[in-house]
């Protein structure tokens, strides 16, 4: 590496580390962007805009595609990563409308269209409790069979909504998840010898409110994790370790590559085993919610 790299990549490793100690980290973990990346009419998905806002008034957007079915099996409420913004994440689950299940997704602040700014882990929260809340009143959703996909910054966004509001999905997919933000923090500065001697900053530096490895232990539905073994943004040891916390019931599938491309790049592969999954976790439910209407004859 010449030397002029090696000075520029030690100038933002330390720029890094030491946002890290000064404000606590929280930024960090967003990258938000306004661009309009794909327009879900000309990827020839059906969808409609939805205005909310959060639990604090800030203005969100989000997209529902609902499923071409006549009766929809179940809702995906998805939560996506910290890049970029919905118009470039849709695609990961906008698929699945045409097997039968609505899909609702959305920007977290300071995201796409929607207001104020990202940096807030407090506000993220927030946002994603709207959201969950918000897909309870979208036609066609039926409350008992809400399902819930996260990935990666999802994961920790979309177990916070769950924990913090009491609500109780019929399933929960985790793709890309880590343990907590403080070893998730650790693990990029392990990335480069430059950031080893700041190995010790996360564990003062990083907020553990919110934490994957807590919020998952409210989560009683049956849980999905899938990770890359090859994974270079987040860590396997971090989708094994917080599974490993997960209780049950609980399956772990092993992801080739990539970073969440279980249902893009493997979607030949993984696409039919999650509906095979999710039907089989639906018909369990009407089964259950059948013997339960005859026991009350």
């Amino acid at each position: 590496m010449k030397t002029k790299a090696k000075t520029k990549l030690f100038i933002h490793s330390i720029i890094c580390a030491a946002a890290m100690l000064l404000c606590g980290c929280t930024t960090l973990f967003f990258a938000p962007t306004r661009y309009a990346y794909s327009n879900p009419k000309d990827a020839g998905y059906i969808s409609e805009a939805i205005t909310f806002e959060s639990k604090d008034g800030t203005p969100l957007t989000g997209l529902f595609f609902p499923a071409t079915s006549a009766l929809p099996k179940g809702t995906i409420v998805h939560f996506h990563g910290n890049g970029q913004n919905m118009t470039s994440h849709y695609q990961y689950i906008a698929w699945i409308a045409a097997h039968g299940y609505n899909v609702f997704t959305f920007d977290y602040r300071g995201y796409g269209a929607s207001g104020g700014r990202a940096g807030s882990m407090q506000g993220a929260v927030l946002d994603s409790i709207a959201a969950l809340q918000t897909a309870f009143e979208l036609p066609g959703v039926e409350i008992d069979k809400i399902i819930v996909y996260g990935q990666s910054l999802g994961t920790a966004m979309a177990l916070a909504a769950i924990s913090e509001s009491g609500f109780e999905p019929l399933a929960v997919i985790l793709e890309g998840s880590f343990y907590s933000y403080k070893s998730e923090a650790r693990s990029f500065l392990a990335k480069r010898w430059v950031t080893w001697p700041f190995l010790w900053l996360p564990s003062i530096a990083i907020t553990g409110q919110f934490a994957p490895k807590d919020t998952i232990q409210k989560v009683k539905a049956p849980k999905l994790f899938l990770h890359s073994v090859k994974d270079s943004i987040v860590p396997y040891s971090q989708g094994k370790k917080l599974y490993n916390a997960a209780p049950e019931p609980k399956q772990f599938w092993d992801v080739p590559a990539g970073h969440i491309e279980a249902f893009s790049f493997y979607g030949n592969y993984f696409s039919p085993r999650v509906l095979t999954y999710l039907d089989k976790i639906i018909k369990a439910r009407d089964a259950q919610a059948s013997a339960a209407d005859n026991n009350a004859k």
